[in-house]
């Protein structure tokens, strides 16, 4: 193999594992985003679907202990 021929491929050959550990960066921070995603929007929405019910059930029951005075 002539040198220049082999000494392009190990330039290649770094360059190529410079690409794989940023991807592997990427993957990492795409994962991290999706698991915060997930803890800032989706279990928020979860838990709101169970305490509106309970607010309301406790709010209208208060209304109507006060139906009395009125």
């Amino acid at each position: 193999m002539e040198p220049d021929t082999r000494t392009r491929l190990d330039e290649q050959e770094i360059k190529i594992d410079q690409i794989l550990q940023s991807v592997k960066k990427t993957e990492k921070y795409m994962r991290w985003t999706f698991w915060t995603t997930i803890v800032v929007v989706v279990l928020p929405i979860i838990l709101l679907a169970f305490a509106i019910p309970a607010f309301i059930s406790s709010y209208t029951s208060a209304l109507s202990g006060l139906e009395g005075l009125i």
